[in-house]
């Protein structure tokens, strides 16, 4: 019978099979099928029509296939493939593969009659809905934590001002976690084209992910919990650096800042006014005409000066550098593409030529190596300019028009493509070759870069914003989720515009908005042009205080936060971590109510909230929790009202965990008082790991580094400090050691082999400040906004002060 290309037509039966060292290669009469180990628990699905082009090229991807022990059994109807931690049977005819744990309970499976299909170069995989299933992850998608109901597009997109529930966005991640009784897993969909995610969307029998063209290449992983999957898939996809420990602070950023005097006010007021920073942006008015690598004279005499000031002043400039490049006889850049051939063309090898900010322009084709080598040399302008930080925008590719032709081609590694292979890819192809070329130009100095576009792989070149978000509660509380769902797509270094780019946040928006920032991973300010002048200090006293002890607090938390940013570099765990991380079968986790709780690192718990509301209900998971502020205790498990006045963000410590603290600071260069605080919270076990280096190069590497663990044993009530590892000398010489929520118990402290018990009557108490508004703003009383309070037992002739 004729193949009909315009039907679904399903995978064929089995005809042969050969076993591989890392799995086994099936055959049917029209395909051939690879089944690889990569790890214990994840195994990649490769499904292909025969004659097709064999492309094993990804970009995404940088494991190998790992030697992992696994069985091979041929029964008379399937194949069982088992490594110790997951079985993949797979029907013979047709082809169907399900995947089971050892004891045989099914965690996903193709749906029976449909599985993986083709209609013409369309591919998809349609697989069972289990009874009760979640959907989690797909990184920057708008919605709700749980996709369940719902389909999503990965088309990168130019998307000014996105509706709160608009779809694509400007970032493809097509990754997602499925969890239903008691089990959860992973599948990562490695195709580049425009996919289309259905998660029982208009239907009541199957999920599914298909794409126009290419393979159905897809990674499933199992294990025991959500961290382990994110383990896994960021061991596929790879995991970030270590950033520059400035690129944590608070950045100010303006669309635009100009001229260079107003660059400098800007920063004078945030000295002056004792508010920390350490970022300042320069968006497109910085250029000469737009053109990158370029300099407007006029408004930027002396950008070598204005920069080496800056420095002096504790501020790193980060650059906006746009792909496109002005069509212009004469000017260099230009001159340099097209004598390289480094434009992306048309098949007749015409460049493509669109309008963006400089006007007609051609855009590089960062697919081609010559050109990211040629893209990355050319920031040297910039970088003798003593700048260390880029921000790639408009790199979707963006165009006046938002439609580039489908022909449009790139080389694509020497495997030529059109746009609708190439779009997913450009904007993280871009931001490697920044990144990659910087950093050969900075000496051993660690290069930052924000990046708007992006796909599976980012989190390796760059850290990524929500991109051009709105000034309203709506786009706020939706932008916490996005965040979310990116740490759970491998990507930890993500934030959002703090304040909404587009349109004039209100102040108590902003005070909301900037309490909240606080606790993201990537905390910058950002408003657009011709809008009221958005500073901390812009709208009014009241607000400038409550920014100003909310951006203390996140330099207060630096240690912490720092050691997080090493966990996520050596695990994959995001800063920003879902409550379905640990708690993924708990239903309250997923509800409207508490989906946009989170935890900052593994002890600290945020509960945001909208700006209008001065009460909210939040949900604290099992365990024992501490009202940060004030030492309240809670008993987990159960859901409190509390109060939430524009001063107060609502944020929990985990009883049994571990907060360090240093002295204030106004930026990260500025040395902090050498007695860190060390905050232990009474509860279960806890184990927190310190890191310090020097914040800025890559001797960490080779070992120059502070590590140590920091553990609460809760049933000994023990608390205990490593040895410590590593050649680096810390900047703390002591440590204070700060005990919550103790109450009769005493405690034993171990450290260098001994142990020193400290009873109740050893304590006194230093009674929180209950019965007032620790944020209570007096304007008749110099304007000062009283101090974070914290509720402590301590020794009666101080603190517990140690050697560190």
């Amino acid at each position: 019978m004729k193949r009909q290309d315009h039907l679904p037509q399903r995978i064929g039966h089995l005809s042969s099979f050969e076993t591989t060292k890392t799995g086994v290669t099936l055959n049917t009469e029209d395909e051939l099928v690879d089944v690889v180990f990569y790890t214990e628990g994840s195994v990649r699905i490769r499904a292909r029509k025969k004659g097709g082009d064999d492309q094993t090229f990804s970009y995404a991807v940088v494991a190998t296939p790992g030697e992992v022990d696994f069985s091979l059994q041929d029964e008379a109807h399937a194949l069982i493939l088992a490594s110790n931690q997951l079985v993949v049977k797979i029907e013979k005819a047709p082809l169907r593969f399900i995947f089971m744990t050892p004891e045989g309970a099914v965690i996903n499976e193709e749906e029976e009659k449909l599985g993986i299909m083709w209609i013409g170069h369309e591919v998809g995989s349609y697989r069972k809905l289990q009874p009760g299933e979640r959907f989690i992850g797909l990184g920057e998608k708008t919605g709700n934590l749980d996709r369940a109901g719902k389909a999503y597009q990965h088309w990168n997109s130019d998307s000014f001002a996105y509706a709160h529930d608009e779809d694509p966005l400007y970032l493809s991640t097509p990754f997602y976690m499925g969890i239903h009784s008691g089990l959860c897993y992973g599948i990562f969909f490695d195709n580049t084209y425009r996919s289309v995610f259905n998660f029982g969307a208009s239907n009541n029998r199957f999920s599914s992910f298909t794409a126009p063209d290419g393979e159905m290449d897809y990674y499933f992983i199992h294990q025991p919990g959500i961290g382990k999957i994110i383990e896994d898939y960021t061991h596929i996809t790879g995991r970030p650096e270590l950033p520059p420990l400035w690129s944590l602070g608070f950045q100010q950023c303006r669309y635009s800042y100009y001229p260079q005097k107003e660059v400098m006010n800007i920063a004078r007021n945030f000295r002056e006014r004792e508010i920390p920073a350490d970022v300042i942006y320069l968006d497109i008015h910085y250029m000469d005409q737009y053109k990158v690598f370029t300099w407007d004279n006029k408004r930027f005499p002396d950008p070598d000066g204005m920069v080496r000031e800056l420095k002096e002043m504790g501020f790193h400039v980060i650059l906006i550098v746009d792909p496109g490049v002005k069509v212009e006889e004469g000017y260099k850049y230009y001159d340099e593409g097209l004598a390289g051939d480094l434009f992306a063309k048309y098949p007749d090898g015409t460049n493509y030529t669109a309008k963006v900010w400089p006007g007609w322009c051609h855009f590089p084709d960062f697919t081609n190596p010559k050109t990211r080598d040629w893209w990355g040399e050319s920031y040297k302008i910039h970088v003798d300019n003593g700048i260390e930080g880029y921000w790639n925008d408009m790199n979707e590719p963006a165009t006046w028009g938002k439609r580039i032709p489908d022909i449009v081609e790139f080389e694509y590694e020497g495997h030529k493509a059109t746009i609708r292979k190439a779009n997913n890819v450009y904007g993280m192809q871009m931001a490697r070759s920044t990144f990659e070329g910087v950093r050969k130009q900075l000496n051993g100095r660690r290069p930052f870069v924000l990046s708007r576009a992006g796909f599976s792989g980012i989190q390796r070149y760059a850290a990524v914003w929500t991109g051009d978000n709105i000034a309203n509660d709506e786009h706020m509380m939706a932008g916490i989720r996005m965040l979310t769902a990116m740490g759970l797509t491998g990507i930890p270094f993500c934030g959002y515009d703090v304040g909404g780019f587009a349109g004039e946040a209100s102040n108590e928006l902003f005070a909301r908005w900037v309490s909240i920032g606080a606790f993201s991973p990537f905390y910058r300010a950002h408003s657009m042009i011709n809008s009221r002048d958005a500073e901390p200090w812009a709208f009014g006293e009241e607000v400038e205080e409550i920014s100003k002890n909310y951006i203390n607090l996140r330099y207060r938390l630096l240690p912490y936060l720092y050691s997080c940013f090493y966990e996520t570099a050596m695990s994959g765990m995001p800063i920003q971590r879902s409550l379905a991380i640990e708690y993924p079968h708990e239903k309250r986790v997923y509800s409207g109510a508490y989906q946009n709780q989170y935890l900052f690192g593994p002890n600290i718990l945020v509960a945001p909230v909208a700006s209008t509301r001065q009460t909210i209900k939040v949900f604290l998971p099992e365990g024992d929790w501490y009202d940060l502020y004030t030492d309240k205790y809670y008993n987990g498990d159960h859901e409190y009202f509390v109060p939430t006045p524009k001063e107060r963000l609502p944020v929990f410590v985990r009883g049994g965990g571990v907060v360090l603290m240093q002295s204030k600071i106004n930026h990260t260069k500025e040395k902090p008082e050498p007695t860190m605080e060390v905050h232990v919270y009474n509860g279960a076990a806890g184990d927190f790991l310190y890191f310090e280096d020097d914040g800025e190069t890559y001797e960490y590497e080779t070992g120059n580094y502070y590590r140590r663990h920091l553990k609460f044993d809760g049933e000994a009530c023990t608390f205990s400090l490593s040895e410590v590892e590593g050649s680096f000398k810390s900047k703390f010489s002591h440590a204070k050691l700060y005990f919550h929520g103790f109450g009769d118990e005493s405690l034993n402290v171990q450290l260098d082999g001994q142990t020193l018990e400290i009873k109740k009557e050893d304590y006194r108490f230093i009674e929180p400040i209950s019965d007032l508004d620790p944020w209570h703003f007096e304007p008749d009383q110099s304007n000062v906004v009283k101090e974070l309070p914290y509720a402590i037992f301590a020794l009666k002739d101080g603190e517990m002060k140690l050697n560190w």
